[in-house]
């Protein structure tokens, strides 16, 4: 792809516009990270990470996420867009696209080939689908082209859409090569620094270890017991027990996507982090760059094991250190009190239903299977012989337009009341919160956080169903992850919200704040544009 600015000399006035501001922003993403992993976990943590973010930097308490559904790619976007999926487009990791007349992937475009691997079907990506710009969007655009922008994750969305639409580049991991790759939609090849990254072989160097709990497995009183009859059996053992013998398990676990569902994935990713701030030459000159990084190994070991499981608290006492290694490399390279970090989440996770289910606490698990049959049976009465569902995906129900040929608009009486046939089977469905048709959602303006205002907020008026419903409180999906996320509930909402370093006093607030107010805070520490679909609003106490 190629990027056209006006690019001028280096012009005085241009770099002394530039003084004062930090050298870097260094943006962290944990995929699944809950707010209470800052303080359960507390006691663990060493001095240098996460609570050298939360005891010298600014820390908002009451952070949440203000749509529906609560999943990565949806949250990467609104992270740095500073707008929810209604504007930004990014609905869902996948979700049916009735243009395509297919489900389709949050990056995915095959226009584009992969680049540093032969593997098919990888890289084929780009952020076309994401409707808006992003924060690293207008920082390029304000400096005319000059700042660096980098993206890096384990997960390929989790690098493309935090670097935005017109970066230096985005890097993900490759599980079948053991190597960093990236898409044509930047360059034709890899850069010289991920070329010699990834000849290190990392990613097999720590596959050659044993994961054991970093500290004494008895000390690990923040969690539950190691063996949870709810816990994924990784295969080639018997039990979700200590010690991971990973030379001897990466054959049968996909040998080197092994070490993405464990925390050396967090390791390799820092490692990268650090090669790219001498690289690609982060915070060397007077214009502010920027380095997004989103750790996915947590999400993907949290929703095989669950959030009270030792393996989940075993990653995020190490991705403290994680944490802390990068603070001190910044410091070196970059210079302490010369950047800023922030820190939160794409989503957090609900508890497994079974472990509440278990001491009493009202939780349940929904057949989707059973009820999109029973849907179909339930359709077949009022409109015998007729096809009137095209797809259901992400909670959603979309209806097959053909259905109505004289609908074209599908706005007439018989999709009227196709939806509330549809509408009120689902809500006699166990397990199901609540329905809503998209008509109903499109004549609100969210004013609240009521499940009405999420789901609004998080219906695009092209890419979403027709109806869309909620799961109760505890309820998850039958048959997917041992723990999920998605819903609009607290658990799944809460998440951190950290800035630290250079213009950020310390401070803590405990107003209510949505995460789409991260990209605008961003925004005006850099004195730039906020993203052009951006509906945040800074965090003001920060500023005073």
């Amino acid at each position: 792809m190629k990027k056209c600015f006006n690019l001028l000399l280096v012009i005085p006035f241009f770099v002394s516009a530039q003084t004062g501001k930090p050298k870097a922003v260094i943006g962290i993403v944990v995929d699944q990270m809950r707010q209470e992993y800052l303080y359960r976990f507390a006691p663990k943590y060493g001095d240098g990470g996460f609570k050298r973010l939360m005891n010298q930097g600014f820390m908002v308490k009451n952070a949440h996420y203000n749509y529906i559904p609560t999943l990565t790619g949806p949250g990467h976007a609104a992270v740095y867009t500073g707008a929810t999926p209604s504007v930004n487009g990014v609905i869902g990791n996948e979700w049916y696209e009735r243009s395509e007349s297919k489900t389709v992937n949050c990056v995915e475009d095959r226009r584009f080939a992969p680049v540093g691997t032969a593997t098919a079907g990888q890289g084929m990506v780009s952020p076309f689908r994401m409707l808006s710009t992003t924060v690293t969007d207008e920082l390029k655009l304000s400096t005319q082209g000059q700042a660096r922008v980098i993206g890096i994750s384990i997960k390929d969305r989790g690098a493309v859409l935090p670097a935005g639409h017109i970066p230096d580049g985005a890097f993900w991991y490759d599980g079948s090569t053991g190597n960093f790759i990236s898409s044509t939609y930047y360059k034709p090849g890899l850069p010289m620094w991920v070329e010699q990254f990834n000849q290190l072989k990392l990613a097999d160097k720590y596959l050659s270890k044993e994961w054991n709990t970093l500290l004494p497995i008895g000390s690990y009183t923040e969690c539950g017991p190691d063996n949870s009859r709810t816990e994924s059996i990784m295969r080639g053992k018997d039990k979700p027990v200590f010690p991971y013998n990973l030379p001897e398990l990466r054959k049968a676990n996909g040998d080197l996507d092994l070490i993405t569902r464990t925390p050396f994935g967090d390791d390799l990713l820092t490692d990268l982090a650090k090669a790219a701030i001498d690289g690609a030459e982060i915070g060397k000159d007077a214009i502010t760059d920027f380095l997004a990084i989103s750790y996915s190994t947590p999400d993907l070991i949290g929703h095989a094991m669950g959030p009270n499981s030792v393996e989940v608290m075993d990653t995020y006492l190490r991705l403290d250190r994680n944490i802390q290694d990068l603070l001190s490399t910044l410091d070196k390279k970059i210079g302490a009190g010369q950047y800023i970090v922030f820190l939160t989440a794409d989503h957090a996770v609900a508890d497994i239903p079974q472990d509440l289910i278990s001491i009493n606490i009202p939780a349940g698990y929904f057949n989707s299977l059973d009820v999109e049959k029973g849907l179909q049976e339930h359709l077949q009465k009022y409109f015998p012989g007729q096809n009137l569902i095209e797809d259901i995906s992400n909670n959603q129900v979309y209806l097959n337009p053909s259905a109505f040929p004289e609908e074209p608009k599908s706005g007439g009486l018989n999709f009227m009341v196709a939806s509330e046939v549809v509408a009120q089977f689902l809500r006699s469905a166990d397990g199901v919160a609540e329905v809503f048709t998209k008509t109903q959602l499109l004549n609100i303006t969210p004013a609240g956080n009521s499940v009405q205002d999420l789901l609004a907020r998080g219906m695009n008026f092209k890419r979403s169903g027709d109806i869309v419903f909620t799961l109760k409180p505890g309820w998850s999906w039958a048959g997917g992850a041992r723990a999920n996320h998605g819903s609009g509930h607290t658990y799944d909402t809460h998440i951190p919200m950290l800035f630290y370093g250079k213009g950020i006093k310390h401070g803590v607030s405990y107003k209510y704040h949505s995460v789409t107010d991260i990209a605008p805070t961003i925004s005006a520490l850099l004195d730039i544009k906020m993203p052009n679909g951006c509906s945040g609003q800074p965090v003001e106490e920060l500023f005073h």
